[in-house]
């Protein structure tokens, strides 16, 4: 009987991380999307508010309309004025597309059931959309000087304003430029604006927003205002685009040397003079400033002319796994200097500035304000870290992370379907990364509705890697010729638009510490005109961070090989795929996107997105819900499940079969370049999540469900984790923290298919058998070391078992790792390799699995409210002589049996041995609960639940 009631110090530290971070997810609001949808055309117009002293910029984000240009009666001129009517305009939140706000008014209900997006019709979004928005702008003494600005429109605009064209789709146009309009000269300060903005749809040919193969595109293209717009109001001179970067001391981390950047731009037609300050915390620093009329000039603050930048003993940001996640505040302003001669002498003011001055002297006698207001304010929160990339012995390109080298682990990142994923299941599905002992999120796109993804990733320790989408490389999407080695960017005038697009992204991104790369293209490498253009860019912009020419293994003429790797596979393959394979996607170097296929999800999320009679058999709708291209069936999938499992008989069947799939191929992936380290460098699971209700390529689903693939990532990361070898049969033991694990032990078990022991060694990892007594050994830091070979004797039942444990020195449990094996292995045909999978030749034989005999278990549940969450403790048995196999632990609220999600549980789809016991924690948010009393169910492949 192997008992374990305690959890290890690090499960105990991880919730009390996990539940900090709840607290965080719980600040953001409840309101689901349904809930938000079904209230939208209740809403009231808001009144109009006086600006808020102190704030130079205001998010223009509730309340717009918006309406089809074929409908809305009248041009922009007269939509931009007072009193135009808007009774059939739908009311929207920006950021938003057209379709998704027609979603939110219900015009288009239950969008991604069945079929439901098959049938939207694309001919109501080939004309253009008017989003109309009114809005007072900021006060405050001295802010004369007002801008619009627009962090992302899809794809052109015309923009009116108080009955006046500001901006005009010849030159507004680009899905990732950012654009700032100056409307000084027509902005009311005294009532209210009227902002008009007619949203062109992008055009066959036009780089725009992509989802590639990966779901349906968005039947709009995603046209509208898909990011923030803001108002921003300032005094003569304004503060754009800070910067701070750090050179950190590696060795002892002992000292940091700052450098702070930002440009000033004077707005005025005369020479302005004042102090540009900046603060860090305790640390303050300042400069005296000249500016020409409508001069633009960056200034520097450099640790050599600025001692008070150079940080001592400065707190370090890490990845969750490392160490902390340490973030630091810089505060920029801007201060202009009085000259009363000038003043004196200066002829009248025209009655505009009268009127400003009237409004600041009113501003001024409001509590709180300061009597010198700085011409502009910015506030940028940054890291102190630094990211490098290095070559291994085999050429592959690893990544650094303050001088540390590190295994990426990660999975491919895809906003939602109709860009307006609700802030709180954003933060919780950055919160799964952290949970999945995942270290790095790739955004094949400059993906995000706003920052607050990368915020997130900030916050929580993950890593980014951001870059262009292969959207662009490809004729069947681009809409334009399209072909290796550049793809569609060819053209003088492309290279121009989107030179300028990655400009302005990593102008807007480069102060997260999250980010440690930057990808110029995917597929492809950037045509060499495009290429100089974006190594100047980021020499000017941000010399801080590594570049990816391409993320496949691609070679430029101008910067040589990438040095990673896109070899595929990405449909299903078996465990030993990954540790044999050595030409392909196996574990070396870093596989920039890659994994076994299919996830499918459990019954719950399939009756989400199927209907009821279309859930049996596989039919055309489940073909809806899968990728697109080569990956629209589950056939390879289903193969593999017939002939090592044996042929799914039910839907219950089918499901408890494929989280096996899901567990098993997850997790072997994620070992293989765990223990292949430092071969491996990096591997990206294609995908992490889902942009709609899907069956391929996800950890979990779309509802916010993890799959067994979740649990099989989770398990692979273990900091100290003990694993099997599927290609030498070997077992080993892997320490991935920075800090040696000593004092260990490893318990490794045979056991065939009835059960009976085969092989029973308990070793230390100095490989010395150990029956009778404890043996201290360790680990350190960051060490791969393999302690035993497997070798089953002839005759083991042809599907037999695998139980490592690995213990402290006081027999406390630091991880479990149980395999299901198969006397006769898979074996691939490796021949008939493409870049998309390779093929097995012969098949694992796992199907005695189905002759597992029910278990009965018992389970006892508590729950533990501790401020928004709450935690749940379930203790599990099995008291029979069986095996309790895959067994799924399920929080669900009590009336109407709907699983609680997210949900934070250390360990799922376990296996129990006889007579063994095992304790599993988790968190979740206390009022996802909606009222509902919480519940403990279980199911798995031979578990019954006894409280059911």
């Amino acid at each position: 009987m192997i008992t374990d009631h305690s959890p290890s110090s690090r499960t105990l530290a991880g919730s009390a991380a996990a539940f900090s971070l709840l607290a965080m997810l719980a600040a953001f609001p409840l309101a689901g999307a349904a809930q938000y949808r079904s209230s939208m055309q209740d809403r009231p117009e808001p009144k109009a508010k006086p600006g808020v002293p102190f704030e130079r910029a205001v998010s223009l984000s509730d309340l717009w309309y918006v309406q089809s240009s074929e409908k809305a009666k009248g041009a922009g001129e007269e939509i931009s004025k007072p009193g135009f009517k808007i009774d059939s305009w739908y009311p929207a939140i920006v950021p938003s597309t057209v379709l998704g706000t027609l979603v939110q008014n219900n015009v288009y209900p239950d969008l991604f059931f069945g079929k439901n997006l098959e049938a939207v019709p694309t001919a109501p979004f080939a004309v253009s959309w008017w989003y109309r928005k009114e809005f007072t702008v900021p006060l405050g003494p001295g802010l004369v000087h007002t801008r619009l600005e627009f962090d992302g429109i899809n794809y052109r605009a015309n923009i009116w304003l108080n009955g006046k064209k500001v901006a005009d789709a010849a030159t507004t146009y680009g899905a990732f430029r950012r654009f700032s309009i100056d409307v000084t000269a027509d902005v009311k300060t005294t009532e209210k604006n009227v902002l008009a903005v007619e949203v062109i749809p992008p055009k066959k040919g036009e780089p725009t927003i992509g989802f590639v193969d990966w779901n349906p595109a968005a039947p709009d293209n995603n046209m509208g205002l898909f990011r923030e717009v803001r108002v921003r109001a300032t005094g003569r001179v304004s503060i754009e685009n800070p910067f701070v970067v750090t050179k950190l001391d590696l060795e002892g981390f002992k000292e940091a040397r700052l450098t702070v950047s930002a440009e000033l731009v004077n707005h005025a037609d005369a020479d302005v003079s004042g102090t540009l300050e900046g603060r860090i915390e305790g640390l303050r620093f300042s400069r005296e400033v000249t500016l020409g009329p409508k001069e633009a000039k960056k200034f520097e603050f450099s640790p050599e002319t600025t001692p008070e930048l150079v940080i001592k003993a400065p707190r370090v940001w890490w990845t969750h796994d490392l160490g902390k996640q340490e973030l630091y505040l810089l505060a920029l302003s801007f201060v202009l200097k009085k000259d009363k001669a000038d003043e004196a002498a200066a002829p009248a003011p025209p009655p505009e500035e009268e009127k400003a001055k009237s409004r600041d002297k009113a501003a001024a006698k409001i509590p709180g304000m300061p009597r010198v207001m700085p011409s502009d304010a910015r506030v940028v929160r940054f890291g102190i870290r630094e990211v490098a990339d290095y070559r291994n012995e085999q050429g592959h390109r690893g990544f650094k992370l303050n001088g540390r080298k590190v295994l990426i682990r990660g999975g491919g990142w895809a906003d939602d379907l109709l860009l307006d994923a609700p802030a709180k299941k954003l933060a919780a599905e950055v919160l799964y990364a952290r949970h999945m002992n995942l270290n790095a999120l790739r955004l094949e796109g400059f993906w995000g509705t706003s920052q607050a993804l990368y915020d997130l990733c900030d916050r929580n320790g993950i890593l980014v890697m951001v870059g262009w989408s292969c959207h662009w490389e490809w004729e069947n999407y681009l809409g334009r010729p399209a072909d290796e080695p550049y793809g569609g960017i060819t053209t003088p005038e492309l290279i121009d638009l989107v030179a300028e697009s990655w400009k302005h992204q990593l102008l807007w991104l480069r102060n997260h510490p999250s980010i440690f790369v930057w990808a110029q293209a995917s597929d492809m490498v950037p045509h060499p005109d495009l290429e100089r253009r974006y190594i100047e860019i980021q020499k000017e912009v941000d010399p801080t961070r590594p570049t990816l020419v391409s993320t496949k293994g691609k070679t430029s003429e101008i910067t040589g090989p990438s040095g990673v790797k896109m070899l595929g596979p990405y449909d299903y393959v078996p465990p030993v795929y990954w540790y044999v394979d050595t030409k392909n996607g196996g574990a070396y170097g870093f596989n920039t996107e890659t994994g076994p296929g299919p996830q499918v999800p459990p019954i719950e999320s399939l009756r989400k997105m199927i209907p009821e009679d279309k859930l049996w058999p596989i039919n055309d709708v489940w073909n809806f819900h899968n990728c697109r291209g080569m990956f629209k069936t589950l056939d390879r999938y289903n193969e593999a499940m017939d002939r090592r499992l044996g042929q799914a008989a039910s839907l219950e069947d089918y499901l408890r079969k494929a989280q096996f799939l899901n567990y098993e191929g997850m997790r072997a992936m994620f070992e293989a370049f765990v223990v292949n380290k430092p071969k491996a460098t990096g591997v990206i699971q294609w995908m992490y999540n889902s942009a709609w209700p899907k069956l391929w390529w996800q950890l979990y689903d779309y509802s916010l469900q993890p799959t067994g693939a979740f649990y099989g990532a989770r398990k692979a990361g273990e900091p100290v984790h003990i694993l099997y070898n599927y290609g030498t049969q070997e077992i080993a033991a892997v320490n991935s923290s920075f800090a040696p694990s000593p004092k260990l032990k490893a318990s490794i078990r045979v056991l065939d298919f009835g059960l009976k022991e085969v092989i029973a060694k308990v070793l230390d990892f100095g490989l010395k058998e150990v029956i009778a007594k404890t043996i201290d050994f360790g680990l350190l830091a960051d060490e791969v070391k393999t302690i035993d070979a497997l070798r089953p004797p002839a005759g083991i039942t042809p599907t037999f078992f695998l139980d490592l444990r690995i213990f402290k020195e006081k027999g406390q449990l630091v991880d479990a790792n149980f395999y299901a094996l198969s006397a006769k292995p898979d074996t691939l045909d490796e021949a008939q390799a493409t870049w998309y999978v390779t093929p097995i030749k012969d098949f694992a034989d796992l199907t005695a699995l189905a002759a597992l005999k029910p278990v009965a278990l018992n389970i006892k549940a508590k729950f533990d409210k501790d401020g928004p969450q709450t935690k749940v403790v379930v203790d599990i048995e099995n008291p029979s002589p069986g095996l309790a196999f895959m067994v799924e632990i399920r929080v669900i609220r009590e009336a109407t049996e709907e699983p609680v999600l997210p949900i934070y549980l250390d360990d799922n789809y376990i296996t129990l041995l006889p007579k063994e016991t095992r304790r599993i924690s988790g968190l979740f948010l206390t009022d996802d609960l909606l009222g509902e009393v919480p519940k403990v169910r279980i199911r798995g492949w031979n578990a019954t639940d006894p409280l059911k």
